[in-house]
């Protein structure tokens, strides 16, 4: 199964914290793991922003990053282009979501996810009215 998941759902394989194990179990069971390109800068923000409020220590950061960047490697990472931009706009017109979140479910659009995970409701709210199958993590 094609599985897309948008930087919340992914950030939960680096950061231990409730629904990791579902995201993980996501990872395994995929044939092929879809990813926006914004996805890794999303995801070193979120770790840096850690690192400064000394949630995470250096060596702790340097792991996570480490893995995260092999773990891309393998993912589909899907690009913004002027179809994905025209895809978010219709999102954004169709539900009230942030633009980032729209451009992660017109990434999964774009890529014909069978399945788009999200920690976020609204998002997947909007996903699922632009007929993408969902799953909350």
């Amino acid at each position: 199964m094609k599985v897309y998941l948008d930087s919340s759902a992914f950030a939960k394989r680096f950061i231990e914290e409730l629904g990791s194990d579902k995201v993980e179990a996501l990872c395994l069971s995929a044939t092929e793991l879809g990813l926006s390109v914004l996805c890794v800068p999303e995801l070193l923000s979120a770790l840096n922003r850690r690192l400064r409020e000394h949630q995470l220590t250096q060596s702790q950061y340097r792991e996570a990053k480490r893995r995260l960047l092999s773990d891309v490697r393998d993912a589909d990472i899907i690009a913004l282009t002027t179809s994905v931009v025209g895809s978010a706009i219709q999102v954004i017109e169709a539900s009230p979501v942030r633009a980032m979140d729209a451009l992660h479910v017109a990434c999964a659009l774009e890529w014909d996810a069978e399945l788009f995970a999200s920690a976020d409701a609204q998002q997947l709210t909007a996903a699922h009215r632009v007929g993408l199958k969902t799953v909350q993590i």
